[in-house]
C-alpha cells in the first residue's frame, strides 16, 4: 500500500472516530477495548448507515462497540477494508468487483437492492445534450470503480459507445460537483444524494437513471480477518440485522430517516428527503440471481479492458449471514 494510501484511511479513520456517537465510543475516540468490548469498526459513505440506524432507533443496546469512519465513495472504503482498517462496510454494486480485480481481501456478507432511479446522468441545466448518444466525446466526471462507473459504462453500451468514445474524469463526489456546477465537464454519472443535491441546488437536468439498465445492489463487505474472529463474527452478525432491520423501517418512515439524514450530513432536508424516496431498499439473500448480475458487471468491464483479468464474483461471496432477511422481518 502506498504511503498516500495509508494516510488517507487513516484521515477517515480519524474523522470516523470524532463522528462517532457518544454511545457508540468512549470519550476521547477510544472504542470499547478499555471495557473489554469487541470494537465493530465499520466503513459508512455520506453517514448513510449510521443515519439510518440512528433513524430506526437500533444503534442502542448493542454488546459491542462501533466506531464509525467515514469515506467518499465505496473504492476507498473496500481499501481500507482490505487494508484491515476496517471491518465491515456498505458500498454499491461495483466496488466489490474492482476489488476483487485488484485482489482485495474482502467478503459480501449481505446485500440489499434499491431504486435504479438512485444512479443517474446528469448534465447541466443549460447544456445541448439532450440524449446519452450525444456523450460521445465529452468530458463526464465519475467516481473510478463505483456503482456510477458501472451504470455510465452500461449506458454507454446501450447507446453503441465504449469508454474510448468519452473522456471520462476520474472524480470523487465533492470534486466532481465543483467541476459540474463550474462547467468544466459536460456531464457527472453519480448516485444519491449526490444526485439530489445536484437537481435541487444547482439545477442539474436528468439525462438517464437506472432504471432497466442497473440492477440497483448494495453490499455489506467485511474483512475475512474480522470474519475468523468469534467476537466480531458475532458483532457482524447482529450489525447486518439491524441494518435490515432499519432499512424495512425506513420505507414507511422516510420523513424520521431524511431529518436525521440531513443532521448527519448537513445536507439540507429537502435534499435528504428526495434522496430518501430513492434510497429505500429492500434486504435480500446472495444467491445465485445476485451472485449471477453481479457476474454480469465483471464481465462488462473486463471485456471493456477496465479490470485486469477474470473476476469470479461468487469467490468473494460468504453467504452465512443470509439468515439476517429473515430476522429483519420477525
Amino acid at each position: 500500500m502506498t504511503r498516500r494510501l495509508i494516510a488517507a484511511l487513516l484521515i477517515a479513520l480519524t474523522a470516523g472516530t470524532a463522528c462517532a456517537s457518544p454511545e457508540r465510543s468512549a470519550p476521547g475516540g477510544q472504542d470499547g477495548a478499555a471495557s473489554g468490548r469487541v470494537t465493530l469498526r465499520v466503513g459508512d459513505q455520506k453517514a448513510g448507515s449510521q443515519a439510518l440506524l440512528k433513524a430506526a432507533g437500533l444503534l442502542d443496546g448493542t454488546s459491542y462497540a462501533i466506531t464509525w469512519a467515514q469515506f467518499t465513495s465505496g473504492p476507498p472504503l473496500l481499501e481500507a477494508v482490505n487494508a484491515g482498517a476496517v471491518d465491515i462496510g456498505g458500498v454499491g454494486n461495483t466496488p466489490p468487483v474492482f476489488a476483487a480485480a485488484s485482489g482485495s481481501k474482502i467478503k459480501i456478507v449481505a446485500a440489499h437492492r434499491q431504486s435504479a432511479k438512485a444512479s443517474a446522468i446528469l448534465v447541466p441545466p443549460g447544456s445541448a445534450i439532450t440524449s446519452p448518444a450525444q456523450l460521445k466525446g465529452r468530458k463526464i466526471a465519475v467516481a473510478k470503480g463505483s456503482s456510477a462507473h458501472y451504470h455510465l459504462l452500461a449506458v454507454l453500451k446501450r447507446e453503441g459507445l465504449s469508454f474510448a468514445d468519452i473522456q471520462p474524469q476520474y472524480l470523487q463526489p465533492a470534486d466532481a460537483l465543483a467541476a459540474f456546477s463550474s462547467g468544466t465537464v459536460d456531464a457527472w454519472a453519480i448516485w444519491d444524494p449526490f444526485t439530489s443535491q445536484a437537481v435541487i441546488e444547482h439545477k442539474a437536468r436528468l439525462l438517464a437513471d437506472g432504471e432497466g439498465v442497473v440492477n440497483g445492489l448494495g453490499f455489506q463487505v467485511a474483512a475475512p480477518a474480522a470474519l475468523d474472529d468469534a467476537g466480531k463474527r458475532a458483532a457482524v452478525g447482529d450489525y447486518l440485522t439491524r441494518l435490515a432491520k432499519a432499512r424495512i423501517w425506513a420505507a414507511t418512515h422516510l420523513d424520521e430517516w431524511a431529518k436525521v439524514w440531513a443532521r448527519e450530513t448537513g445536507l439540507p432536508v429537502e435534499v435528504t428527503n428526495a434522496a430518501a424516496a430513492n434510497a429505500v431498499a429492500t434486504p435480500v439473500v446472495i444467491d445465485d440471481s445476485v451472485v449471477s448480475s453481479q457476474q454480469e458487471i465483471a464481465d462488462a468491464f473486463t471485456a471493456e479492458g477496465l479490470i485486469p483479468g477474470t473476476v469470479v464474483f461468487s469467490q468473494f461471496v460468504d453467504d452465512r449471514f443470509n439468515d439476517v432477511v429473515g430476522k429483519a422481518q420477525r
